[in-house]
Parts: C-alpha cells; structure tokens; sequence
C-alpha cells in the first residue's frame, strides 16, 4: 500500500486548507498518495454556542477540552485501526527514524490537536495511542505540531518525492546534517562556491559532501554526532579538510576551525 489517510482532530480546520493544497504535501493530495481530512469536534456538540470545554476539576488555569465531543469526533472517522496520536510536549520526541516508522506501519493516523489547557484525561486513556511531541516548547495548540508530522511522514511514503533517494539523503537520515546547497551565480558579494562542485566529479563531490556534513554535524549537533557511523578514515579526512579551508572557506561552509576528536575509544 504506497498511500497513506491521515486525519485531524481540530477546532480550527481552515489551519490545514492551504497546506493541502501547497508543496510536497499539496503535491502528494494531487498525486492520490495521501489524503488528509479534518473533523471538529465542535460539530458533535449542542446548543447555541457549541461549547467543547469546561472549567478544571481541582481548580487550575484554563478550560479543559471535554470528553464527549471528543469522543464523538474520533469515531465518526472511518477507518480501521488507525494510529491514533496525540500531541503533546509530554510526547515522544519526533525524528525522522519515528517519521519513517509511522510512514511504514501502512496504518491510517489520526492526529489529535489539543486546545486550552488540554484534553480531558479520560479521553487520552480510552483512545489515544501514542503522544508525540515536536519539541521541548509550548505552543497553542496541536495544529503547527500535527502539520508539521504529517509533512514529516509523508516525504517517507514512496512516490511522494519527486526524487526517490531525496528522503535517504535528507538530514537526519543517517543521523548526520546536510551539506550546504548553492546555486548561480557562482559568485556573490566575494564569496564564491567551493571549486569541487562546480569540476564535476561526482564521486569527489560525493566524498567532499559527506565530510562537510560529518563536520557540521559535529559543531553544530554534537548529539546527532555521536550516534553517527562515522569511519576512523573519515575522521581523519574531514580534519584533513578542515585544515586546508581558508577563513572564507569555512564561512562558505558554515563551518568553525573546529576538528573532529580523532579518539573514540
């Protein structure tokens, strides 16, 4: 199955409209890859303000979104055991192996999105099975975190990219950042592009690009480095590198005079 259904669970629907319709995810929509629909629970409440909160048990800032309304939206979504996510900074942290897994378990994903000072407990404990948080910070609400999951997970559906080796070779993959990216013209303001990538010499290009990322990964995710697999020889060729950059050379590459430890033991 090289298509994926994902669903939302938001009282602010039109966060999602122009996403649909834009870059990879619009892309993919046209494709008939992905399909994405969004439900408000707002929708499943009565009377004339159609209240989805109420006021905290126990006292406490905010409203608290309630369990009805919530639980009536999730099961008007038809799908068969989907993975139901909520989003949460109490999550687990999302990366691009938690991406590429969610992307391969062929399962539809619903993405619940919080509001005010959250989802009534009970809720979380009888639908929810996985949280996901997008970083160590608060936000309003779970609509920038869920599109910004799905964007993540649908660059690993198969056909999505429009280059098929774009997702195995975008950072993170294998735990190293990329390289930087440059384009005409071939020099601005002083500053020219590195020489190797204007010789065509793809398998030089190949091995300068990845000792330029084994270097910034090192200075700028020391903790990405170190789940790297990274070769002694390419240590050894990255600080080799390194020392024959100029000043503007290592501006060029958002790189620091900074070498690798060359001792792992």
């Amino acid at each position: 199955r090289n298509f994926m259904n994902f669903h939302v669970l938001s009282l602010f629907p039109e966060y999602f409209e122009t996403f649909l319709k834009n870059g990879v995810v619009g892309g993919a929509v046209q494709k008939k890859l992905i399909s994405l629909s969004v439900v408000n629970p707002r929708d499943f409440t009565e009377g004339n303000y159609k209240m989805v909160d109420d006021i905290p048990y126990g006292g406490g800032d905010g409203m608290v979104m309630a369990f009805e309304p919530m639980s009536k939206a999730i099961q008007s979504i038809k799908s068969e055991n989907p993975l139901k996510i909520y989003l949460s900074p109490q999550g687990e942290p999302l990366t691009d192996k938690v991406a590429k897994t969610m992307a391969e378990t062929k399962r539809d994903i619903v993405f619940i999105c919080g509001r005010y000072a959250g989802v009534d407990e009970r809720f979380i404990s009888e639908y929810v099975d996985q949280e996901i948080s997008v970083g160590n910070y608060v936000v309003s609400g779970g609509e920038l975190p869920a599109l910004i999951c799905i964007d993540a997970i649908a660059r690993h559906v198969p056909g999505v990219l429009g280059n098929k080796d774009s997702a195995v070779k975008d950072s993170f993959h294998d735990s190293l950042l990329e390289a930087p990216s440059f384009t005409r013209p071939a020099e601005i303001d002083g500053l020219g592009v590195p020489k190797v990538l204007t010789e065509g010499h793809h398998e030089k290009i190949a091995t300068w690009k990845r000792l330029i990322s084994i270097l910034r990964t090192f200075q700028r995710r020391p903790d990405l480095y170190e789940r790297a697999n990274i070769s002694p020889k390419e240590r050894l060729l990255a600080n080799k590198l390194l020392a024959e950059m100029s000043e503007k050379d290592l501006r060029i590459s958002g790189l620091k005079n900074q070498a690798l430890p060359l001792d792992q033991s």
